[in-house]
């Protein structure tokens, strides 16, 4: 035992080749973030855990995938999809088919340790070229097989799950390249397989790679941004934690090409038009229930991270920093690229993870009256050219003082960027030991704000010994998004789903928007109808109709249109 007391050993090492917990777990092989000391000892302390309960690892899924769930699909089909792609780019391997069938919310994970496999592709393609889908597409629709897409493996929402066997198109072995660049109109465009870091790198060594006369970036930065594709971002609408100077994925990508079952969809490259609705608004967002994303051409931005001005605020309390950033955002003079407000239990936790619990900084603080569970930390930075950068920062600076806040440098949001992708790793360390993180966010505005946050988190604090820390992000004059992580010692897979879904129930109850960035998939869509309306629902069914008629695009609950309606939740 160290001088410090006991602390857990986590299992740090490298998943075993072909395991259950080589599909569950997040991002890297070996890469890991287990609980800073102080975050075991507040999570200890309301968990109402001992030492002891960390002393036995439990369903840590090292073990080989096994189970018997044989493909279903004709021999006739695997070989005319030989045929079309080749040997090495198809694969009924179990392992290969499980790989592709869950995502990475907390119900896939728990669905994973407990070698729980509910619904499986009958085959993985991996698509090289639009060639392949399209060929692919077509294929599916003579013979009636279903179709899903899997692009990076971070939907939060059972947006891949293959609920109806069939075929999934891994897209990230050879769906990944650049198609073009166009420095002149700064647009890239390129495979919906792409993944977040290629394309960033791509563009931050443009010079080189794409034979520009500078670096630019694409500004989309989503949490699960080293683990995700571009295509994924579009079909789900996505955003990243620099949405509130780039924009959320809709006001990033220009043009969008998706194979259909009715034929091929192409929006123009123009910049603005009024050529009546937008085909790309009316794609965005259906989650592949349409058709397969091919292509995708975005708005690319210059790279000046020698711009950057960071800070951090500390307020008194929630509703004084909740001022501020509205008046912040509401000021006119530009928005910061982050801009992050976290509510009392995130930021007493915060404090743990970002090394500032128990330091000298923190001791100031309570000097002067910000107070442990009361305070709140506003962190984030901004981008652009230099002088908008600053003008935006001393602003925010001035807003900030004048509702109270103590200027705390840029130190906190240093912290805070070094593991901005990282966090999803705790949930490996905490689930080996029964414990459960998982995340909900919705959309709201400044009418309904206080309302939402106060009642679903009410409903979260409802079971006893529960963490829910909240924030605030992607910014708009008109509101906000609000996020729950929750963390409490569950390890029981109806548990979570009655947990989950009573979380749900709220957001819809008090008037949010189901999701502002993270999608509906088959997770959500219970709840959808109820929030958009029988008349918006039914437009939704009008494309589906239209587009694939035979409902062979990621069928079975997708988007809630062909939900059956007694699984249908009504909560307003």
């Amino acid at each position: 035992m160290s001088k410090k007391g006991f602390y857990p050993e986590w299992y740090h090492q490298e998943a075993p080749e072909r395991s259950w917990r080589s599909i569950f777990k997040w991002g890297g092989a070996t890469e890991f973030k287990a609980p800073s000391r102080k975050m075991y000892a507040l999570m200890k302390d309301i968990f109402e855990m001992s030492d002891d309960d960390f002393k036995q690892q439990q369903e840590l899924g090292t073990e080989p995938v096994e189970f018997d769930l044989p493909p279903k699909m004709a021999k006739e089909h695997v070989e005319a999809f030989r045929d079309m792609l080749g040997s090495e780019n198809i694969s009924q391997d179990n392992y290969d088919r499980l790989s592709v069938a869950y995502g990475k919310t907390m119900v896939d994970l728990m669905r994973l340790r407990k070698h729980i496999v509910e619904n499986l592709p009958d085959i993985v393609l991996y698509p090289r070229n639009r060639e392949d889908i399209i060929h692919i597409v077509k294929y599916v629709c003579e013979h009636k097989i279903p179709l899903y897409v899997y692009g990076g493996g971070s939907s939060v929402t059972r947006g891949v799950e293959p609920i109806c066997g069939g075929v999934s198109l891994d897209m990230r072995r050879n769906f990944n390249r650049v198609i073009s660049f166009s420095e002149n109109n700064q647009t890239i465009t390129v495979q919906a397989g792409m993944s977040g870091p290629n394309l960033e790198k791509t563009l931050n060594n443009a010079v080189e790679s794409l034979g520009a006369s500078r670096a630019y970036t694409c500004g989309h930065f989503p949490q699960s941004f080293e683990y995700s594709s571009v295509g994924g971002w579009a079909v789900t609408r996505g955003a990243g934690q620099n949405s509130t100077y780039y924009g959320k994925i809709e006001d990033i990508v220009i043009s969008q090409e998706y194979i259909t079952p009715t034929g091929i969809i192409k929006s123009d490259e123009f910049p603005a038009n009024a050529t009546g609705p937008s085909i790309d608004q009316i794609m965005m967002g259906s989650e592949g229930t349409f058709g397969v994303l091919t292509h995708v051409t975005l708005r690319v931005f210059k790279y000046m991270p020698e711009n950057r001005k960071r800070f951090s605020f500390i307020f008194k309390d929630w509703k004084s920093g909740v001022a501020a950033i509205k008046e912040v955002m509401q000021g006119e003079f530009g928005f910061p690229s982050i801009f992050r407000l976290s509510d009392p239990e995130e930021t007493q936790v915060g404090f743990s993870l970002y090394g500032v619990s128990g330091t000298p900084l923190d001791s100031l603080m309570t000097a002067m009256g910000y107070k442990d569970g009361e305070r709140c930390l506003l962190l984030g930075f901004t981008d652009g050219e230099k002088s908008f950068s600053k003008n935006v920062y001393k602003n925010i600076k001035k807003v900030c003082r004048k509702h109270g806040a103590m200027f705390t440098t840029g130190y906190i949001c240093t912290r805070w960027e070094h593991s901005r992708f990282r966090d999803p790793y705790l949930r490996e360390d905490m689930g080996d030991y029964g414990l459960m993180l998982d995340t909900l966010e919705c959309s709201v505005n400044w009418d309904n704000f206080m309302d939402v946050y106060e009642n679903v988190r009410k409903v979260c604090k409802a079971r006893k010994h529960t963490i829910c820390m909240t924030h605030m992000s992607h910014l708009y004059p008109q509101g906000t998004n609000l996020y729950f992580i929750f963390e409490a010692k569950m390890n029981d897979l109806q548990e979570y789903l009655d947990y989950q879904g009573s979380i749900m129930d709220a957001i819809q109850k008090y008037g949010a928007a189901m999701s502002h960035h993270h999608g509906i998939g088959k997770m959500t869509a219970p709840w959808l109808e109820a929030q958009i309306g029988e008349r918006q629902m039914e437009l939704y069914r009008a494309l589906k109709q239209h587009f694939d008629p035979d409902n062979l695009m990621n069928p079975g609950g997708t988007l809630g249109l062909d939900l059956p309606p007694e699984q249908r939740r009504d909560m307003r």
